[in-house]
């Protein structure tokens, strides 16, 4: 093939032959030329893509990692709360008066050496936490423990009559042996006088129920309450009386007033505590009222 090439500014004209090697080698060239540029730009995307994969897969384990840190701080929080319910159940209980039992001593072998923190796994953080709650649920049986416990505590001692049946009275003749005021022989006194005036309110010295109230001969108008387990008070020569038996009282529900009824010399309240029908002393008692410390004595 020929082909003829024509200068307009020489005014002449060159003939080329082309030969079937040179559309050889021009197509060869061509087809090297397509292959570089598709290289060139398959080499071009690949590293186009590979940095957003591996940005994904860097922030994926970021995220975990984070959330390990999380874990493990929420982990170091559950643990400090535990202690300080630890030191709370120890301070319930002493109140509840329950014994708390100590956890068993360990032994450990010696170890020791510098200290290079290492962030616990996914798996020890688990374990962690199922440790944490299986403590938790015991502290929580423990605690409905001591709360019954305080519950009883409670329920007993508004049961005891420990409190000033006469708030605003003198204290009179003590339990034990006296002189009778009438007799004028040596007698047992079982209960304690309170003196003030009639009409001055009487209350309940605990939760119970009346047991008896009305006139009791030397007593006068007397009221008795059962505060279970044996456990009763009396309040005598009364003026008026405002229960009646069967009545549930709680502590410091009005009884009556104080008065001079019965075999009596003036106003006062004789009270008394039994045990299964045994006098006690008062005294021991009312003790636990600051109250009774302030009231003047005869």
């Amino acid at each position: 093939m020929q082909v003829i090439l024509v200068s307009r500014r020489m005014k002449t004209a060159k003939a080329y032959t082309i030969m079937p090697r040179h559309l050889l080698a021009a197509a060869a060239l061509f087809v090297a030329l397509v292959v570089a540029v598709s290289g060139a730009a398959t080499w071009t995307m690949r590293a186009a893509a590979r940095p957003a994969a591996d940005t994904v897969v860097d922030a994926g384990e970021r995220h975990v990692a984070n959330n390990l840190q999380l874990l493990a701080a929420h982990v170091g929080e559950l643990r400090a709360r535990l202690l300080h319910l630890d030191s709370l159940g120890d301070r319930i209980a002493g109140l509840a008066g329950i014994g708390r039992q100590a956890p068993a001593a360990t032994v450990q072998a010696g170890m020791g050496g510098a200290l290079i923190p290492v962030a616990p796994s996914a798996s020890e953080l688990q374990r962690e936490l199922d440790r944490l709650a299986a403590e938790i649920e015991a502290r929580t049986d423990e605690m409905k423990a001591f709360e019954s416990g305080l519950l009883e505590r409670r329920v007993r001692e508004r049961l005891v009559p420990t409190a000033l049946p006469v708030r605003e009275a003198e204290l009179g003749s003590p339990f034990g042996i006296r002189t009778d005021p009438i007799a004028g022989l040596r007698a047992q006194h079982e209960g304690i006088d309170f003196n003030a005036p009639s009409g001055t309110p009487v209350l309940a010295a605990a939760d119970g129920v009346v047991q008896a109230a009305s006139w009791q001969g030397d007593f006068g108008n007397m009221v008795e309450v059962d505060h279970g387990e044996g456990l009763t008070t009396r309040y005598a020569h009364l003026q008026r009386v405002q229960v009646r038996p069967g009545m549930l009282l709680k502590r410091g529900d009005p009884i009556g007033s104080v008065g001079n009824t019965g075999r009596s010399t003036g106003s006062h309240l004789h009270f008394e505590v039994r045990v299964f029908g045994v006098p006690q002393n008062p005294a021991r008692f009312l003790k636990q009222d600051d109250a009774y410390a302030q009231l003047k004595r005869r």
